[in-house]
């Protein structure tokens, strides 16, 4: 693990709420709680892995921090500075240093543009080169360093295979030599061959271009185990545990973690057969109508009647670990 001293990126009580409108006057008559009062941290060279069950507002995190959209509450503190407050031309400039790689890199691409546009569009947005000669040299660092022959620059996307458009979204992410980089489900499209290929690539880089912070978002622990420094789990819009990806795996607390830790098939058939598997009953509630007190207790097994009644906020259970929950 990576020695974590400084923080790049602080969330502080992020909310957002989508409205729900009905009727000719589109009149609101509820919101979705897609991010409901969240707050972590990332440190510079560190990967903060962020997992849950599809829908449970990851990827609305990490398009708050690049406001894409704007939240209804809350603090994103990078490097130093609250990016809710920046004007339009501030956010522009800010997307220089936090940089994002999508899900889909079948639509993430435009289809209209060569692979070398497609990469080269942010060098010429924030004006990082200054001669031709200048942004070709660039480009080909940028195809070389993501495993790519420059040479294939030419191609348009749907020349290239799903782990190869993947790399192209991951170079033109690196182009303007961010420091945070919001790595949204990059794997969870491409065949299993390719994932391992892509996670070893993103950690390759962070060894080689100090000073780089990812916030990888998935639905896969076994992927996030590997890439890691430190893991935060959400349910329902909120953070229900945070810890080192080693305390994870070993000591989870939060009974949804231990739920979604014993849906991780294990190689080993002898531990796969006698370890404990955790079934949760039930649906996951709509954000449109979250139940009261902890978003959990509908399908946790160690609900207690107050858990019904009262939120649980993340408190410190040692110095490194965070957990919601009344019954830990």
């Amino acid at each position: 693990m990576n020695n974590l001293s400084e923080n790049i990126l602080s969330v502080e009580n992020l909310k957002m709420y989508f409205p729900v409108t009905r009727g000719l006057l589109r009149k609101k008559v509820a919101d979705v709680k897609a991010v409901d009062d969240v707050s972590f941290h990332i440190q510079r060279d560190e990967t903060l892995g962020l997992v849950g069950e599809s829908g449970c507002g990851k990827t609305t995190v990490g398009r708050c921090i690049m406001r894409l959209y704007e939240p209804n509450e809350g603090k994103v503190i990078f490097e130093g500075d609250d990016i809710l407050t920046y004007s339009p031309a501030q956010v522009r400039g800010a997307r220089s240093q936090i940089a994002m790689i999508f899900q889909d890199p079948y639509s993430s691409l435009d289809p209209r543009q060569n692979a070398g546009n497609i990469v080269g569009e942010p060098l010429k947005i924030h004006r990082m080169v200054k001669t031709p000669a200048e942004y070709k040299d660039r480009l080909e660092e940028l195809f070389a360093i993501v495993g790519l022959d420059p040479g294939m620059k030419n191609r348009f996307p749907h020349e290239f295979s799903g782990g190869q458009r993947q790399r192209i979204g991951i170079a033109r992410a690196l182009a303007c030599e961010p420091s945070l980089i919001i790595c949204d489900e990059p794997i969870s499209a491409l065949d299993v061959s390719i994932q391992a290929q892509i996670i070893n690539l993103l950690q390759e880089l962070q060894d080689r271009l100090k000073g780089l912070s990812y916030l990888f978002i998935a639905h896969d622990l076994s992927v996030v185990r590997h890439i890691s420094d430190r893991v935060a789990v959400m349910y329902l819009g909120r953070i229900m545990e945070i810890t080192d990806s080693q305390t994870l795996y070993k000591n989870p607390l939060h009974p949804y973690t231990k739920a979604l830790l014993s849906a991780v098939p294990i190689a080993d058939p002898a531990v796969e057969k006698n370890r404990e598997h955790i079934i949760l009953q039930g649906e996951v509630p709509s954000p449109m109508n979250p139940p009261e007190g902890c978003a959990f207790h509908p399908r946790c097994p160690m609900a207690a009647p107050e858990c019904k009644k009262i939120t649980p906020e993340l408190r410190s259970i040692d110095n490194k670990h965070e957990v919601a929950c009344l019954r830990v």
